[in-house]
């Protein structure tokens, strides 16, 4: 029996309900997902209520994972963006509901992060890399390679001049240590957008940053393959899929964010610009307000 071909039309962004929209794709037709839903912890969205008891967030949770896990081939690979709240939780249920393998489990590390009165300020997230296969599976190493700490440092004769991966690992602060802190070489460390930051869009207050997507994206997937995002907010991550010649999808609960997105994606062009700073230790992105201090120049 022939197997009948695929109608789905991608290079979208849809306003409707994340598990509505992928009930409606084949099984095993995407080749990567990246998620950063919202995370239950009262944030004003303008249409979803953002405060579910903690039983029903999770039921949600594993209703739209297991759509995500349905319509991944089996190739593919799940990337979950995810607080603290709910990060342990969720890997969990990812592994033992929906039978998923992480492969890494990344400590985003970021700058502006959240002040907090009665505890340490909160400065990461959790980055969840999960595959249904763990030994097939997509993963371009020559793409993300950074320079090592013997290429940097040392300049050891022995080193790859290829570089090496970067590292999923706990940093201090780099204007706490800044003689031993190297993001390009092993941290995933990049700044939040932050509201003055051109990067930001401004109508949308939760944007990831797009070098993130772009390390992702790079290795978890190759040209013209396709890239969704059920939670599509900001539209970063079909930005950055367009830009790097992938064919993307992406659901959008709110009508607005949708147009918004909808309107960022028709402005780009296959292989323009990764916005943001490629080596965030040593260049800021240039904000509008703000200069350094005199003792910073």
């Amino acid at each position: 029996m022939t197997k009948k071909k695929s109608t789905v039309k991608w290079n979208k962004i849809h306003c409707n309900d994340c598990i509505e929209g992928m009930e409606k794709l084949p099984d095993g037709s995407v080749d990567l997902v990246f998620a950063d839903p919202p995370f239950n912890i009262g944030y004003d969205y303008d249409e979803y209520e953002d405060s579910l008891d903690g039983n029903e967030y999770l039921d949600w949770s594993s209703q739209w994972i297991g759509q995500v896990v349905r319509i991944l081939k089996d190739s593919g690979a799940f990337w979950l963006a995810i607080g603290d709240e709910y990060a342990a939780e969720l890997k969990v249920l990812m592994q033992r509901e929906h039978h998923l393998h992480c492969r890494s489990w990344v400590i985003w590390y970021y700058t502006f992060g959240v002040n907090c009165k009665a505890k340490f300020t909160r400065s990461h997230a959790h980055l969840f890399h999960m595959v249904k296969d763990k030994n097939n599976f997509t993963f371009n190493t020559e793409t993300i390679r950074v320079p090592s700490a013997r290429q940097l440092v040392y300049n050891d004769k022995r080193a790859n001049p290829k570089g090496r991966l970067p590292d999923d690992t706990w940093i201090l602060r780099p204007q706490d240590i800044p003689e031993s802190f190297q993001p390009d070489e092993n941290t995933w460390y990049y700044p939040r957008v932050n509201g003055t930051f051109k990067e930001r869009k401004g109508w949308h207050g939760c944007q990831m940053p797009e070098r993130i997507l772009e390390r992702i994206i790079r290795s978890c997937s190759n040209e013209k393959e396709i890239v969704l995002d059920p939670f599509a907010g900001s539209g970063t991550t079909l930005a950055v899929a367009k830009k790097l010649d992938r064919q993307y999808m992406g659901y959008e609960l709110s009508s607005e964010y949708a147009k918004q997105a909808g309107s960022r994606l028709k402005a780009i062009q296959i292989g323009d610009a990764i916005e943001g700073p490629e080596n965030p230790l040593y260049s800021a992105p240039s904000t509008k307000k703000g200069k350094p201090l005199k003792s910073m120049k």
